[in-house]
Parts: C-alpha cells; structure tokens; sequence
C-alpha cells in the first residue's frame, strides 16, 4: 500500500514536470504578430518576428492590410538586414497614413508638413525684418551727440559765410570809398589850376570874349 502510494505520487510529481515543460515550450514559441495574424506557426528563423513582436500586433495588422503579406516578404527579402528595419518603419507609417487617408495617404501629410514650413519661413522673414528695424532705432537713440554737433555746426558753417560775405562787402565799399575820394580830389585840383589861372592873369577879363 505504501509502495503504490509513493509510486502514485512519483507519476504525479512526473505529470507536472511534463506540463511545465510543456508550458515553458509553449510560452518560448510564442507566435509573433504575423504568424499569428496569418494562423501559421512560427518558426524559430521567422523572418517576421524581429519586427512584427507579438505584443504589437497593429503594426502588421496596417501593412497586410495595405500591402499584403506576400509584397512585405518580398520587400525584406530583397534588402539586407541592417536596412529592414527602417523599411519596415516606413511601411508602418505609409500603412498607418493609407488608412487616415484613403485619397492622400502619405502624400497629405507631406503636403501638409510643406504648407506648415512657408507659414514658419514667412513668420521668420517678418521676425528678421522687426528685429533689423529695432537694432537701426537703437543705433539712432544711442548716438544722440553726432546729432547735435551736426545741429551746431551747421550754424556755425553759415556764420563763416557771413563773415567773409560781409569782409567781402566791405572791401568793395572801401576799393569804393577810395575811388570817389580820388575823383573829388582831382575834380579840387582841377578847379584849383582854373581859379589861379584867372586870378593870375592880369590881362584876363571876362570881355575879351
């Protein structure tokens, strides 16, 4: 009686053994999001495991429906494996687009992105024109002393033209001046050679005419 109930309880303990292991060997397998999306078994080389994991299955799920699971194939099969990676990104955002977008798909939000750069680049003109306006305003404010000596000698500038406008005016007078004195002076002597010449004539007499 003993014997049988340690026997029972070694089948036992055996039978565990084998679900554990038979759990451990399931949870190992886990199909990837591909495989299990197509309701294959996924083999332990599956080309689709290292970028479609089991706990994203959304990110096949937009690619097959938009390309298909053949054409995915296809495209990794045909690159190398440092480059399948950024392929498959950009199949995920071309699906994800595709499917927002039936029309459009990607080509919208490019578009979009376009349309969102010239606001920015036209925002960044207009900044770039303000900020040259401010620093030419600042540069004025800032040199209030080259404004005002420009302001005094402009003045002074005029002064020296109406001094020697003046020193010229009254060098003429005096040239002017002169030149009467010198008439008036011969104009004396002429009058002066008459009055003698009469006085000095005995034989002068206003009849002899």
């Amino acid at each position: 009686m003993k014997d049988s109930y340690q026997g029972g309880f070694m089948a036992t303990g055996s039978n565990m053994n084998n679900i554990d292991s038979s759990s451990s060997s399931s949870s190992s397998t886990t199909p990837c999001a591909a495989c299990k999306l197509l309701r294959r078994k996924c083999a332990h080389d599956c080309m689709y495991a290292p970028y479609f994991p089991a706990d994203e299955p959304h990110k096949f799920a937009c690619v097959h429906k938009v390309f298909g699971a053949s054409n995915v194939s296809k495209m990794l099969l045909e690159l190398p494996e440092d480059q399948r990676e950024d392929a498959v990104s950009a199949m995920v955002y071309e699906a994800n687009a595709r499917i927002r977008d039936p029309v459009y798909g990607c080509a919208g939000a490019i578009s979009a992105l376009q349309q969102q750069v010239g606001i920015l680049q036209s925002q960044l003109a207009i900044a770039q024109v303000q900020v040259s306006q401010l620093k030419a305003s600042q540069s004025l404010s800032s040199s209030p002393t080259s404004s005002s000596s420009r302001m005094v000698a402009e003045p002074r500038r005029h002064r020296r033209y109406d001094d020697s406008f003046a020193q010229h005016m009254s060098a003429d007078n005096n040239s002017a001046a002169a030149a009467a004195n010198t008439m008036l002076m011969d104009d004396q002597e002429e009058t002066n050679d008459h009055d003698g010449s009469y006085l000095g004539d005995p034989d002068y007499s206003l009849w002899s005419y």
